[in-house]
């Protein structure tokens, strides 16, 4: 069969919706894909995401009869659901063992080895467990847990990690059922080295991979921090999605442990302990690609070993993946690329940032020029650290002479109008306005000239001046009547007083006041514009964008 896409006038469906339709996975579709030669050529899309002709589809289920009743593959499914329940680990285990050694497990029901020995008759075992796995971590997908990776994490991974090769060695210290750590590579060639604490989800790795022709492959259990499998193991690529949020990591009895080349980690920094075991396990020249949290690249516990990563140049670059990327929740996720140099001096000199969160997760991973910043490790090390890709991509894409320009002629403008505002004001005529004849505010609300606003009060009358009162309500007098003897000022809207006026002087007195409003105001955009531009332009002489004119 061929993979020339044929033009097509009908809908067009994935991979995905035709394991949806057929009740199987993705895997099973792959498979009758290579099965079979009629199944129906893509009518579009890409190499790695063809589209198929939904008449051509249907046409095809129906002979082939897939898709008219629940599928053997559905049917193992829920056997090993009604047992197992929520232990599907186990499910998966007595199952892979079956197909391995050809005994059945205790436990293991009737039906599910029945279903399990057709599968394998008709698609090979090792269609089998892939097919289990999948089924699980969509599973898991669905209610909500972060107990495995996502396959979107596992194709990013994948994307990043690009070709390995063949006498190369991976190594997952934390591989669960080994979904990350089959995955990265080709099926045969490079040597695949796991750990993982949970026993069965240990197994199930080993198994998987020994039925799936991994030969080259070895699954220890235990925990990683705490008990370390590998402890000579110096990998090319390392690769890790590790717990998160785990404050119980074992620090207390680690502290003295020599992984911690960068720092030790606090409690609170369970990752970055991960980081750092991945680290340890690295080659040199090899790789880390570890999938982290966005909290990771900012929170201030992590701040010093943040800062050693950059300075030794082994951080040399944080990608933040798109949004729904994880499978048990919708915030974006990073993967940090550590390098450990080969040889003194062959450190990098700036860390590579690729901001792809508003792309879509399920389209392109290659970066837009636009995404991408290279930014040089001393403009990192500020107090802060903060490794979070969309700050530095943002800022490296400014245009700092427009954006200067504008600035400056805005800080220009508004100085001018400024000293416009300021009202020119004559010599009073003697003692303080408030010394005369006054009225209080609440005697003015009780004659219904003023009503109580927020936050000051208001003139309902054509017989009082808003601007007037306003202005008098601020006046040092009142000030000084709503001071309490602690300093803590509060208007004192009702108990203020007023000079008695009548509306022709209020409006004049009133004109002087708004004018000093207005005044502040600016005065305080004139101060917010210094600020920036000041900022701005010291951001700009410093990393060359900017320079001083000749």
């Amino acid at each position: 069969m061929t993979n020339n896409p044929v033009p097509s006038t009908g809908p067009l469906v994935t991979g995905s919706e035709i394991a949806r339709l057929a009740g199987v996975t993705r895997a099973a579709v792959s498979n009758w894909r290579r099965r079979y030669a009629d199944f129906p050529t893509p009518s579009g899309g890409g190499v790695n995401s063809p589209l198929f002709d939904l008449a051509e589809v249907q046409n095809w289920l129906d002979g082939q009869r897939k898709g008219q009743e629940a599928s053997v593959e559905v049917q193992l499914w829920q056997a090993l659901r009604r047992v197992y329940g929520d232990d599907m680990v186990g499910g998966l285990v007595a199952v892979a063992r079956f197909l391995a050694e050809e005994q059945v497990p205790e436990g293991l029901p009737e039906d599910a080895v029945r279903f399990a020995r057709d599968l394998a008759g008709s698609d090979g075992a090792a269609m089998v467990v892939s097919a289990l796995a999948e089924r699980f971590t969509d599973s898991v997908r669905r209610a909500g847990s972060d107990r495995v990776t996502s396959t979107r994490i596992v194709r990013a991974v994948r994307h990043l990690a690009g070709s390995i090769a063949p006498d190369a060695t991976l190594f997952d210290p934390a591989c669960g059922i080994g979904t990350l750590l089959l995955a990265v590579g080709a099926e045969q060639g490079p040597r695949c080295c796991g750990q993982e604490a949970e026993a069965r989800s240990a197994l199930f790795s080993q198994l998987r991979a020994d039925l799936t022709g991994r030969t080259d492959a070895d699954i220890l259990t235990g925990d990683s921090l705490r008990d370390d499998r590998w402890p000579d193991l110096k990998a090319d690529l390392v690769v890790c999605d590790p717990p998160v949020g785990e404050s119980d990591w074992g620090r207390e009895d680690l502290l003295l442990d020599s992984r911690w080349e960068f720092g030790i980690p606090s409690r609170a920094e369970g990752e970055l302990a991960w980081l750092q075991h991945a680290y340890a396990h690295t080659a040199p020249g090899g790789r880390v690609l570890m999938v982290l949290p966005a909290s990771v690249a900012y929170r201030k516990a992590g701040r010093r070993i943040r800062a050693e990563l950059v300075r030794r140049g082994t951080l040399t670059q944080v990608t933040a993946l798109p949004s729904g990327m994880a499978a048990s929740h919708a915030l974006p996720v990073h993967i940090w690329h550590l390098r450990r140099p080969e040889a003194l001096g062959d450190a990098v000199t700036s860390v590579r940032m690729v901001d792809l969160t508003a792309s879509d997760p399920d389209g392109s991973l290659e970066p837009r020029p636009e995404q991408v910043a290279e930014v040089p490790l001393i403009e990192l090390l500020d107090d802060a650290v903060d490794l979070t890709p969309g700050r530095h991509v943002e800022d490296s894409h400014r245009d700092y002479a427009v954006e200067y320009q504008n600035l400056r002629a805005e800080l220009t403008e508004q100085v001018r109008l400024l000293a416009e505002l300021l009202p020119a004001l004559a010599e009073g005529d003697g003692p303080s306005s408030l010394d005369g004849p006054t009225v209080s505010v609440a005697d003015l609300a009780r004659a219904g000239l003023v009503a109580f606003g927020d936050p000051e009060p208001v003139s309902v009358s054509d017989q009082l001046d808003t601007d007037y009162l306003q202005g008098f309500l601020r006046s040092a007098g009142n000030t000084r009547r709503s001071t309490s003897s602690s300093g803590t000022f509060r208007l004192d809207g009702k108990g203020a007083r007023i000079p008695q006026m009548d509306i022709t002087e209020q409006r004049r007195y009133g004109a002087a006041f708004r004018a000093l409003q207005e005044f502040e105001e600016r005065a305080r955009r004139v101060a917010e514009l210094s600020r920036d531009a000041a900022a701005l332009a010291r951001d700009g002489l410093g990393n060359g964008a900017l320079g001083p004119e000749k």
